[in-house]
Parts: structure tokens; sequence; C-alpha cells
């Protein structure tokens, strides 16, 4: 193997160094604006704080370079991290916590998802799970995936065995798999939502009208996100509703104290908005007057009462119900974080933007 000449590797050191000066200067600059901090790690993917976003902790140890982070969640000790490289978990009871692969890559996992009933579903197909930002349960009991065939297996807790599960389904393209509260499953196709009540042995087709993604419970009602904004269910996923639309398409859905919260594409400004409602997704208020417009808004988390929000610039917060916003960590480069809670602990995904 050929040795790089001399004069690469000194332009290659002083590049180093150049950009290890910006991160410092990132750093230092966070600091003297009191927001929030890294405190260690250089991996640059995963971060968690459990101070309400005033330090933050690189855990990406373990990691690969080079891989495109997709969805995450925490459930019972372990975080999870789907990539273009397949499936990472890390346990969060270690004093030294690292990285290892769940999935090998050759399945081509790409995505998860989850709700309440501890169901997961990873799918080959990202297109519609670029902003899917689900917060998954501590009281998981049964996860899935799909690989790129088109086939469906799940893995009991506790086993590390995934058994072929939902046949029926092998010829449609699901986006995201929901168990509620009931124990009926939803899953959301690019031709709308089937629901099954015996555990995928039968199929309904509940939704009809364009594809449905993301969804949450609260209090007996369902949300999903939809091509024409929000739909909303109160009679356990039988029947659908449209309650926000901006003229574009629904991004995120989120159970929040009291209700739920919202995030909505605007065609008009072609910007996104936050809205939250606290009477079962009857009425909406807007919450984002004191967030810069973008189009690029991933997340809207609650923790007791505040709200973090991942913005390209940054990982917002408000204490007032969304009447301002304090920026806690600026963005590295041309990403976005993404957001997930687990009890106090707050964790940020940094992704591309627009993936």
């Amino acid at each position: 193997m050929r040795s790089l000449p001399l004069f690469l590797l000194c332009s290659f050191s002083c590049l180093l160094s150049c950009q290890q000066a910006q991160d410092q200067a990132l750093l230092d600059l966070t600091s003297e604006q009191g927001m929030g901090k890294i405190t260690s790690g250089t991996g640059n993917i995963v971060f968690q704080s459990a101070d309400g976003g005033q330090t933050w902790q690189d855990i990406s140890a373990g990691l690969p370079e080079g891989l495109s982070p997709r969805t995450f969640f925490a459930s019972e000790g372990e975080l999870i991290l789907s990539t273009d490289k397949g499936i990472y978990k890390n346990s969060t009871a270690s004093n030294t916590p690292h990285w290892e692969k769940e999935m090998p890559m050759e399945q081509q996992l790409v995505n998860v998802s989850a709700g309440p009933g501890g169901v997961m579903a990873v799918s080959n197909n990202s297109h519609f799970l670029q902003n899917n930002n689900s917060q998954f349960p501590q009281n998981s009991n049964s996860q899935f995936f799909q690989n790129n065939n088109s086939q469906y297996f799940q893995r009991l807790k506790g086993t590390g065995q995934w058994m072929p599960i939902f046949t029926d389904l092998k010829t449609l393209t699901v986006r995201n798999v929901f168990t509620s509260k009931d124990g009926s499953i939803f899953v959301g196709t690019d031709i709308g939502i089937f629901k099954s009540a015996d555990q995928g042995k039968t199929w309904k087709h509940v939704m009809q009208d364009g594809w449905g993604i993301q969804m949450v419970e609260s209090d007996g009602v369902l949300l999903c996100t939809n091509i024409k904004g929000i739909l909303r269910s109160t009679d356990g996923g039988e029947d659908w509703e449209n309650v926000v639309s901006e003229g574009g398409n629904g991004i995120a859905v989120e159970a929040i104290k009291g209700g739920f919260a919202v995030i909505v594409y605007n065609a008009e400004s072609e910007t996104v908005r936050i809205r939250t409602s606290t009477d079962g997704g009857k009425t909406w208020q807007p919450i984002d007057a004191g967030l810069p417009p973008s189009k690029l808004i991933s997340s809207i988390k609650q923790v007791g009462e505040t709200f973090y929000c991942g913005h390209p610039k940054g990982i917002y917060r408000s204490d007032d119900q969304g009447k301002s916003w304090q920026l806690l960590l600026p963005t590295i480069g041309k990403k976005v974080f993404n957001l997930s809670i687990s009890g106090s602990v707050v964790y940020a995904v940094l992704q591309e933007v627009g993936c």
C-alpha cells in the first residue's frame, strides 16, 4: 500500500486542526452566551441531557463513521438507533455506554417507529418516514421490523429471536406500526391505515384517504399524520377526520401533558407550524411564535411543563407554553437535531437536513 505524500499528510493535519478549532470555538461561544454545552465525546451523532438542556453529553462512542441516522428511541434501559448501516443498541445501565450492532447490514434496515403497545417497525423504504419522530415507551414487550423483501419479523422481549409475522401485508409498503392501549395494531401504508384487533391475523382497511404514517394516542383519542394534515379518531381508529390542515402534509404528532402537539407543513408560507390541543384535538393553539420560521423543524417534545424543539438552528426550549423560546444548543454543520424523551432525559440525534 502506497503512503500518502508528506504534503498531503500536512494538509490533512491542518484541515483537522482547523475543524477542531472551529468545533472548540462553537463550544466556547455556546458557553459564553449561556447556552447548553457539550461536555464530552467527539462522535457528533447522539447526545443526551439530564439537566434541562444546560449540558449535553456526546454518547456516540461505538458508532461507525459515515453512517446516516434515521430514527431513535429509548426503552427499558436500552437506546436503539436505526441507520443506513443497520440497527445499533446501547445499554444505559452501563457505566461506560457503548453502541453495538443489533441487526446485520444485509437486512437493509432503515427506519424504526412505535406506539404505546411497544411495537417497533423497520422499513427499507424511508421517503415518508423522514420526519417520523415517534417516542418509544419504556414498557415495550415486542418489536417488529420489515426487510427489503417486504417481510415482517417480530422479536419477543428478552429472547433475541425473530419470527415471521404479518404475512397478509407482504404486498404493502408499511410506513409505521402502532399499537393502541386496547391492543389493536395499526399499520400505516401508502394507501391508508389498516387495523387488526386479533394480533395481525386479520386486517381492516379503516382509512383510505392518502398515506398514514405516525400515530399517537391520548385519553382514547388517536391522531395520525396524513397528506392532508392531521387526522383524528375517537372510536378506536374505525373512522378518521381531518382536524388540522395548513394546506400541506402532517409532519409529526406527539402525546403531551393533557393532550397533543403536532407539526404541520404550511403550503402558503412554505414553513411548518407547531400547534397544541388540550381538549382531545377539538381545538388547536399555535406555540411557535417565538421560533425562527423554517420548513425543516424536526420535532416537538415535552418534559414536565417544558417544551423542546428540534430546529435547523439548534435545540430550543420554552418554559411558558411556547410564548418564547431559548436556543440551548446550536446545530453542528448543516444538520438538525431530532429529539426523543425518556423520563426527564432529552436525547438528540444529529441528522442531515431533510433526512
